[in-house]
Protein backbone atom coordinates (compact mmCIF):
# COMPACT_ATOMS: atom_id res chain seq x y z
CA UNK A 1 0.00 0.00 0.00
CA UNK A 2 1.39 3.23 -1.38
CA UNK A 3 1.91 6.46 1.09
CA UNK A 4 -0.83 7.84 -1.13
CA UNK A 5 -3.05 5.13 -0.47
CA UNK A 6 -3.14 5.65 2.88
CA UNK A 7 -3.65 8.83 3.07
CA UNK A 8 -6.77 8.48 0.99
CA UNK A 9 -8.12 6.19 3.68
CA UNK A 10 -7.13 8.15 6.38
CA UNK A 11 -8.74 10.92 5.15
CA UNK A 12 -12.21 8.64 4.62
CA UNK A 13 -11.89 7.05 7.90
CA UNK A 14 -11.65 10.73 9.62
CA UNK A 15 -14.94 11.91 7.87
CA UNK A 16 -16.51 8.94 8.54
CA UNK A 17 -15.44 8.98 12.56
CA UNK A 18 -16.62 13.04 12.35
CA UNK A 19 -19.67 11.80 11.45
CA UNK A 20 -20.02 10.45 14.60
CA UNK A 21 -18.14 13.21 16.07
CA UNK A 22 -15.10 12.00 16.87
CA UNK A 23 -11.77 14.18 15.70
CA UNK A 24 -9.11 11.66 14.25
CA UNK A 25 -6.75 13.90 14.79
CA UNK A 26 -7.50 14.59 18.52
CA UNK A 27 -7.13 10.75 18.95
CA UNK A 28 -3.60 10.17 17.64
CA UNK A 29 -2.50 13.51 19.48
CA UNK A 30 -3.69 11.05 22.41
CA UNK A 31 -2.62 8.39 21.85
CA UNK A 32 1.49 10.09 21.06
CA UNK A 33 1.40 11.22 24.84
CA UNK A 34 0.94 7.77 26.31
CA UNK A 35 4.26 5.65 27.03
CA UNK A 36 4.11 1.81 27.21
CA UNK A 37 6.82 0.31 29.68
CA UNK A 38 8.24 -1.98 27.54
CA UNK A 39 9.88 -4.87 29.92
CA UNK A 40 13.22 -5.93 29.73
CA UNK A 41 12.96 -10.06 30.70
CA UNK A 42 11.20 -10.31 27.13
CA UNK A 43 14.86 -10.27 25.78
CA UNK A 44 16.26 -12.81 27.60
CA UNK A 45 13.80 -15.34 28.94
CA UNK A 46 13.64 -13.31 32.29
CA UNK A 47 18.14 -14.49 32.97
CA UNK A 48 19.10 -11.17 34.02
CA UNK A 49 23.15 -10.74 34.18
CA UNK A 50 24.12 -11.61 37.35
CA UNK A 51 25.53 -15.56 36.57
CA UNK A 52 24.30 -18.55 33.65
CA UNK A 53 23.84 -20.94 35.82
CA UNK A 54 21.08 -19.50 38.66
CA UNK A 55 17.71 -21.39 38.02
CA UNK A 56 14.44 -18.29 37.61
CA UNK A 57 12.57 -19.92 40.39
CA UNK A 58 9.74 -17.47 42.27
CA UNK A 59 7.02 -19.62 40.37
CA UNK A 60 8.45 -18.16 36.97
CA UNK A 61 9.41 -20.56 34.19
CA UNK A 62 9.98 -19.37 30.51
CA UNK A 63 9.42 -21.84 27.92
CA UNK A 64 10.69 -22.53 24.68
CA UNK A 65 14.32 -22.25 23.06
CA UNK A 66 14.37 -19.85 19.99
CA UNK A 67 17.53 -18.78 18.76
CA UNK A 68 19.54 -15.54 19.56
CA UNK A 69 18.14 -14.16 23.14
CA UNK A 70 20.42 -11.59 24.45
CA UNK A 71 23.45 -12.72 27.11
CA UNK A 72 25.07 -9.42 27.98
CA UNK A 73 23.27 -6.05 28.73
CA UNK A 74 25.04 -4.58 25.53
CA UNK A 75 23.05 -6.87 23.27
CA UNK A 76 19.61 -6.58 24.80
CA UNK A 77 20.11 -2.82 24.67
CA UNK A 78 20.50 -3.18 21.13
CA UNK A 79 17.46 -5.41 20.50
CA UNK A 80 15.81 -3.30 22.33
CA UNK A 81 17.03 -0.79 20.42
CA UNK A 82 16.17 -2.54 17.37
CA UNK A 83 12.08 -3.05 18.84
CA UNK A 84 11.46 0.80 19.80
CA UNK A 85 12.36 1.54 16.66
CA UNK A 86 9.07 -0.06 15.19
CA UNK A 87 6.94 0.78 17.54
CA UNK A 88 5.22 4.52 16.76
CA UNK A 89 5.47 7.02 19.99
CA UNK A 90 8.05 7.19 22.73
CA UNK A 91 7.75 4.93 25.10
CA UNK A 92 10.06 3.67 28.30
CA UNK A 93 12.25 0.56 29.54
CA UNK A 94 11.33 -1.47 32.49
CA UNK A 95 14.33 -3.04 34.13
CA UNK A 96 14.97 -5.84 36.92
CA UNK A 97 17.46 -5.27 39.33
CA UNK A 98 19.36 -8.14 38.00
CA UNK A 99 19.99 -6.28 34.65
CA UNK A 100 22.84 -4.43 36.17
CA UNK A 101 26.24 -4.19 34.40
CA UNK A 102 27.80 -6.17 37.38
CA UNK A 103 30.86 -6.05 34.65
CA UNK A 104 31.71 -9.71 35.75
CA UNK A 105 31.42 -9.30 39.68
CA UNK A 106 29.19 -11.07 42.39
CA UNK A 107 27.28 -8.36 43.60
CA UNK A 108 24.75 -9.36 45.92
CA UNK A 109 21.61 -8.19 45.70
CA UNK A 110 21.55 -6.03 49.24
CA UNK A 111 24.79 -4.47 47.02
CA UNK A 112 23.78 -3.33 44.27
CA UNK A 113 23.37 0.91 43.36
CA UNK A 114 23.04 3.12 40.57
CA UNK A 115 26.30 3.13 39.35
CA UNK A 116 25.39 -0.45 37.98
CA UNK A 117 22.63 0.67 35.77
CA UNK A 118 24.91 4.26 34.52
CA UNK A 119 24.87 2.02 31.34
CA UNK A 120 21.23 1.70 31.11
CA UNK A 121 20.93 5.54 31.78
CA UNK A 122 22.98 6.71 29.47
CA UNK A 123 21.10 4.27 26.97
CA UNK A 124 17.95 5.43 27.65
CA UNK A 125 19.07 9.27 27.60
CA UNK A 126 20.26 9.05 24.33
CA UNK A 127 16.87 7.39 23.26
CA UNK A 128 15.08 10.32 24.99
CA UNK A 129 13.09 7.38 27.07
CA UNK A 130 12.49 7.14 30.53
CA UNK A 131 12.92 3.82 32.74
CA UNK A 132 11.36 1.84 35.48
CA UNK A 133 12.70 -0.49 37.91
CA UNK A 134 11.60 -3.70 40.01
CA UNK A 135 13.24 -4.99 42.55
CA UNK A 136 14.45 -8.86 42.06
CA UNK A 137 13.00 -11.08 44.39
CA UNK A 138 13.91 -14.48 42.72
CA UNK A 139 16.68 -16.61 41.24
CA UNK A 140 18.25 -16.32 44.51
CA UNK A 141 19.32 -18.81 47.48
CA UNK A 142 17.77 -16.85 49.70
CA UNK A 143 14.86 -16.77 47.65
CA UNK A 144 12.79 -19.99 48.44
CA UNK A 145 9.14 -19.81 49.58
CA UNK A 146 9.62 -16.59 51.31
CA UNK A 147 11.69 -13.62 51.24
CA UNK A 148 10.58 -10.61 52.57
CA UNK A 149 8.08 -12.57 54.78
CA UNK A 150 10.67 -15.24 56.12
CA UNK A 151 10.45 -16.46 59.39
CA UNK A 152 14.29 -16.21 59.84
CA UNK A 153 15.34 -12.13 60.69
CA UNK A 154 18.22 -12.30 58.90
CA UNK A 155 17.09 -13.72 55.57
CA UNK A 156 14.20 -10.80 55.66
CA UNK A 157 16.43 -7.89 56.22
CA UNK A 158 18.72 -9.01 53.29
CA UNK A 159 15.65 -8.70 51.09
CA UNK A 160 14.20 -5.44 52.82
CA UNK A 161 17.92 -4.24 52.52
CA UNK A 162 17.73 -5.12 48.65
CA UNK A 163 14.18 -3.46 48.32
CA UNK A 164 15.85 -0.21 49.85
CA UNK A 165 18.32 -0.17 47.57
CA UNK A 166 16.08 -0.34 44.76
CA UNK A 167 14.13 2.73 45.79
CA UNK A 168 17.54 4.51 45.87
CA UNK A 169 18.07 3.55 41.95
CA UNK A 170 14.96 4.28 41.09
CA UNK A 171 15.09 7.61 42.48
CA UNK A 172 18.79 8.00 40.98
CA UNK A 173 17.15 6.75 37.33
CA UNK A 174 14.37 9.57 37.68
CA UNK A 175 16.65 12.27 38.54
CA UNK A 176 19.12 11.79 35.70
CA UNK A 177 15.88 11.31 33.13
CA UNK A 178 13.89 13.49 34.32
CA UNK A 179 10.70 11.54 34.45
CA UNK A 180 9.50 9.30 37.54
CA UNK A 181 10.92 6.13 37.54
CA UNK A 182 7.84 3.61 38.84
CA UNK A 183 9.70 1.07 41.51
CA UNK A 184 7.49 -1.75 41.69
CA UNK A 185 7.57 -4.57 43.96
CA UNK A 186 6.62 -8.27 43.69
CA UNK A 187 7.58 -11.40 45.83
CA UNK A 188 7.03 -14.81 45.19
CA UNK A 189 6.46 -15.71 48.63
CA UNK A 190 3.62 -18.46 49.60
CA UNK A 191 2.80 -21.97 50.41
CA UNK A 192 2.26 -24.78 47.86
CA UNK A 193 -0.14 -26.50 50.43
CA UNK A 194 -2.82 -25.20 52.42
CA UNK A 195 -0.97 -23.58 55.30
CA UNK A 196 -2.03 -23.29 58.82
CA UNK A 197 -0.74 -19.76 60.17
CA UNK A 198 -1.76 -17.19 57.35
CA UNK A 199 -1.74 -14.39 59.31
CA UNK A 200 1.83 -14.34 60.52
CA UNK A 201 3.70 -13.87 57.02
CA UNK A 202 1.51 -11.07 56.52
CA UNK A 203 2.04 -9.41 59.44
CA UNK A 204 6.08 -10.15 58.42
CA UNK A 205 5.24 -8.62 55.33
CA UNK A 206 4.12 -5.51 56.38
CA UNK A 207 6.87 -4.77 58.93
CA UNK A 208 9.49 -5.34 55.88
CA UNK A 209 7.51 -3.20 53.47
CA UNK A 210 7.45 -0.38 56.05
CA UNK A 211 10.58 -0.79 56.47
CA UNK A 212 11.53 -0.12 52.74
CA UNK A 213 9.26 2.37 52.44
CA UNK A 214 10.21 4.28 55.13
CA UNK A 215 12.98 6.88 53.78
CA UNK A 216 10.49 9.78 51.67
CA UNK A 217 11.13 9.67 48.57
CA UNK A 218 10.47 12.84 45.93
CA UNK A 219 7.67 11.59 43.65
CA UNK A 220 8.78 13.53 41.39
CA UNK A 221 11.90 10.60 40.84
CA UNK A 222 10.68 7.89 41.69
CA UNK A 223 6.99 5.99 42.94
CA UNK A 224 6.71 3.26 44.60
CA UNK A 225 4.06 0.35 43.74
CA UNK A 226 3.32 -2.97 45.41
CA UNK A 227 2.23 -5.98 42.79
CA UNK A 228 -0.16 -8.73 44.24
CA UNK A 229 -0.73 -12.04 42.84
CA UNK A 230 -3.44 -15.29 42.84
CA UNK A 231 -0.92 -17.79 42.63
CA UNK A 232 1.96 -19.10 41.23
CA UNK A 233 4.17 -22.62 40.79
CA UNK A 234 5.15 -23.73 43.92
CA UNK A 235 2.76 -21.27 46.01
CA UNK A 236 -0.45 -22.39 44.41
CA UNK A 237 -2.59 -22.52 47.99
CA UNK A 238 -1.10 -19.60 49.70
CA UNK A 239 0.09 -16.42 48.46
CA UNK A 240 1.28 -13.89 50.76
CA UNK A 241 1.31 -10.42 48.73
CA UNK A 242 -2.68 -11.50 47.80
CA UNK A 243 -4.53 -8.64 45.64
CA UNK A 244 -6.56 -7.86 49.11
CA UNK A 245 -3.33 -7.58 50.45
CA UNK A 246 -1.67 -4.78 48.56
CA UNK A 247 -5.05 -2.76 47.75
CA UNK A 248 -5.11 -2.09 51.62
CA UNK A 249 -1.21 -1.39 52.06
CA UNK A 250 -1.69 0.92 48.77
CA UNK A 251 -4.44 2.81 50.32
CA UNK A 252 -2.74 3.44 53.42
CA UNK A 253 0.74 3.33 52.72
CA UNK A 254 0.32 6.06 49.33
CA UNK A 255 1.89 3.73 47.10
CA UNK A 256 0.65 2.62 43.62
CA UNK A 257 -1.11 -0.35 43.03
CA UNK A 258 -0.67 -2.99 40.18
CA UNK A 259 -2.78 -4.83 38.49
CA UNK A 260 -1.56 -7.45 36.35
CA UNK A 261 -4.03 -8.67 33.88
CA UNK A 262 -2.89 -12.32 34.44
CA UNK A 263 -2.71 -12.31 38.49
CA UNK A 264 -6.19 -13.74 38.81
CA UNK A 265 -8.43 -16.45 37.85
CA UNK A 266 -8.25 -17.62 34.59
CA UNK A 267 -11.98 -16.08 34.03
CA UNK A 268 -11.70 -13.11 35.89
CA UNK A 269 -10.18 -9.96 34.36
CA UNK A 270 -9.38 -5.94 35.85
CA UNK A 271 -12.01 -4.50 33.54
CA UNK A 272 -14.23 -3.89 36.39
CA UNK A 273 -11.71 -3.58 39.02
CA UNK A 274 -10.44 0.03 37.17
CA UNK A 275 -13.26 2.07 38.24
CA UNK A 276 -13.12 0.21 41.69
CA UNK A 277 -9.63 1.19 42.37
CA UNK A 278 -9.88 4.46 41.02
CA UNK A 279 -12.43 5.77 43.71
CA UNK A 280 -10.35 5.25 46.56
CA UNK A 281 -6.42 5.46 44.62
CA UNK A 282 -4.84 8.79 42.24
CA UNK A 283 -2.51 6.31 40.60
CA UNK A 284 -2.01 2.90 39.44
CA UNK A 285 0.24 0.74 37.67
CA UNK A 286 -1.08 -1.66 35.31
CA UNK A 287 1.01 -4.91 34.34
CA UNK A 288 -0.46 -6.48 31.06
CA UNK A 289 -0.24 -9.65 29.80
CA UNK A 290 -1.69 -12.52 28.30
CA UNK A 291 -2.49 -15.61 30.59
CA UNK A 292 -3.19 -19.04 28.77
CA UNK A 293 -5.35 -21.26 31.15
CA UNK A 294 -2.90 -19.33 34.08
CA UNK A 295 -0.50 -16.90 34.94
CA UNK A 296 1.27 -17.99 31.31
CA UNK A 297 2.20 -14.56 30.62
CA UNK A 298 2.13 -15.16 26.95
CA UNK A 299 2.17 -12.08 24.40
CA UNK A 300 -0.28 -9.75 24.12
CA UNK A 301 -2.50 -10.12 21.44
CA UNK A 302 -5.81 -7.72 20.22
CA UNK A 303 -8.13 -9.91 21.59
CA UNK A 304 -11.92 -8.72 23.84
CA UNK A 305 -9.77 -8.47 26.86
CA UNK A 306 -7.19 -6.07 25.92
CA UNK A 307 -9.76 -4.18 23.89
CA UNK A 308 -11.74 -3.97 26.75
CA UNK A 309 -9.35 -3.02 29.18
CA UNK A 310 -8.39 0.03 27.40
CA UNK A 311 -11.92 0.74 26.75
CA UNK A 312 -12.15 1.27 30.74
CA UNK A 313 -9.02 3.43 30.70
CA UNK A 314 -10.28 5.57 28.06
CA UNK A 315 -14.24 6.16 29.16
CA UNK A 316 -13.00 6.14 33.08
CA UNK A 317 -10.24 8.93 31.12
CA UNK A 318 -7.85 7.26 33.45
CA UNK A 319 -4.92 7.22 30.95
CA UNK A 320 -3.33 9.97 32.83
CA UNK A 321 -3.54 8.06 36.32
CA UNK A 322 -2.26 4.72 34.65
CA UNK A 323 1.34 3.78 33.88
CA UNK A 324 1.25 0.81 31.38
CA UNK A 325 3.66 -1.75 31.37
CA UNK A 326 3.63 -5.20 29.64
CA UNK A 327 5.03 -8.49 31.61
CA UNK A 328 5.41 -11.52 29.12
CA UNK A 329 7.83 -13.34 28.04
CA UNK A 330 8.15 -16.17 25.17
CA UNK A 331 11.14 -18.06 24.24
CA UNK A 332 9.59 -19.94 21.62
CA UNK A 333 9.57 -17.08 18.87
CA UNK A 334 11.92 -14.06 17.84
CA UNK A 335 12.13 -12.48 21.11
CA UNK A 336 12.66 -8.82 19.45
CA UNK A 337 9.39 -9.17 17.34
CA UNK A 338 7.26 -10.75 20.77
CA UNK A 339 8.22 -6.45 22.03
CA UNK A 340 7.06 -5.45 19.00
CA UNK A 341 3.86 -7.16 18.80
CA UNK A 342 2.40 -6.96 22.10
CA UNK A 343 3.22 -3.30 22.33
CA UNK A 344 1.64 -2.35 18.83
CA UNK A 345 -1.51 -4.16 19.81
CA UNK A 346 -1.50 -2.29 23.27
CA UNK A 347 -1.62 0.91 21.38
CA UNK A 348 -3.77 -0.47 18.69
CA UNK A 349 -6.43 -0.96 21.47
CA UNK A 350 -5.88 2.26 23.06
CA UNK A 351 -6.36 3.96 19.48
CA UNK A 352 -9.33 1.93 19.24
CA UNK A 353 -11.08 2.89 22.31
CA UNK A 354 -9.98 6.82 21.89
CA UNK A 355 -12.02 6.78 18.47
CA UNK A 356 -14.93 5.46 20.09
CA UNK A 357 -17.79 7.52 20.07
CA UNK A 358 -18.15 7.09 23.02
CA UNK A 359 -20.25 10.60 24.20
CA UNK A 360 -23.11 8.80 21.44
CA UNK A 361 -22.79 5.78 23.90
CA UNK A 362 -23.08 7.74 27.11
CA UNK A 363 -25.83 9.55 25.82
CA UNK A 364 -27.95 6.56 25.01
CA UNK A 365 -27.14 5.04 28.27
CA UNK A 366 -27.86 7.99 30.15
CA UNK A 367 -31.45 7.59 28.52
CA UNK A 368 -31.55 4.14 29.36
CA UNK A 369 -31.81 3.30 25.96
CA UNK A 370 -29.98 0.01 26.42
CA UNK A 371 -31.28 -1.64 22.92
CA UNK A 372 -29.45 1.30 20.99
CA UNK A 373 -26.88 1.01 22.82
CA UNK A 374 -25.86 -2.08 22.50
CA UNK A 375 -26.86 -1.79 18.67
CA UNK A 376 -24.38 1.18 18.76
CA UNK A 377 -21.44 -0.67 19.79
CA UNK A 378 -21.33 -3.86 17.27
CA UNK A 379 -21.86 -1.25 14.66
CA UNK A 380 -18.98 0.52 15.70
CA UNK A 381 -16.71 -2.56 15.67
CA UNK A 382 -16.57 -2.17 11.77
CA UNK A 383 -15.49 1.44 11.92
CA UNK A 384 -12.12 2.00 10.17
CA UNK A 385 -10.06 2.49 12.71
CA UNK A 386 -7.41 0.16 10.72
CA UNK A 387 -6.67 2.96 8.28
CA UNK A 388 -5.88 5.27 10.79
CA UNK A 389 -3.56 3.26 13.21
CA UNK A 390 -1.77 2.74 9.37
CA UNK A 391 -1.44 6.82 9.19
CA UNK A 392 -0.13 6.68 12.64
CA UNK A 393 2.59 4.25 11.39
CA UNK A 394 3.24 5.98 8.44
CA UNK A 395 3.40 9.44 10.36
CA UNK A 396 5.73 8.07 12.31
CA UNK A 397 8.17 6.73 9.36
CA UNK A 398 7.74 3.09 10.07
CA UNK A 399 7.31 0.23 7.69
CA UNK A 400 3.99 -0.16 6.24
CA UNK A 401 1.84 -2.38 8.00
CA UNK A 402 3.14 -5.94 8.49
CA UNK A 403 6.59 -5.09 6.56
CA UNK A 404 8.12 -4.37 10.18
CA UNK A 405 8.89 -7.94 9.86
CA UNK A 406 11.10 -7.91 7.70
CA UNK A 407 13.47 -5.95 9.29
CA UNK A 408 13.32 -8.34 12.30
CA UNK A 409 13.67 -10.99 9.82
CA UNK A 410 17.03 -8.96 8.72
CA UNK A 411 18.09 -8.15 11.83
CA UNK A 412 17.47 -12.03 13.32
CA UNK A 413 19.96 -12.73 10.07
CA UNK A 414 22.38 -9.94 10.33
CA UNK A 415 22.85 -10.02 14.19
CA UNK A 416 20.45 -13.05 16.56
CA UNK A 417 21.79 -15.61 14.16
CA UNK A 418 25.05 -15.24 15.18
CA UNK A 419 24.74 -15.83 18.82
CA UNK A 420 24.02 -19.34 18.63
Amino acid sequence: MSDKQIQTAYDLAKQQYADLGVNTDAALKTLATVPISIHCWQGDDVGGFESATTEIGGGLAATGNYPGKARTADELRQDAAKALALIPGKHRFNLHASYGDFGGRKIERDGIRPEHFSRWIDWARDLGIGLDFNPTFFAHPLATSFTLAHPDKTTREFWVRHGVACRTIGAAIGKALGTPCVTNLWIPDGMKDTPVDRLSPRERLIESLDTIFKEPIDRALNLDAVEGKLFGIGFESYTVGSHEFYFGYALTRGVLYTLDTGHYHPTETIIDKLSAVFTFLPEILLHVSRGVRWDSDHVVVLNDDLEAIAQELVRGNFLGRTHIGLDYFDASINRVAAWVIGTRNMLKALLKATLEPSAMLRERESAAAYTDRLALQEEFKALPWGAVWDYYCTSAGLPKRASWLVEIKQYESDVLSARA
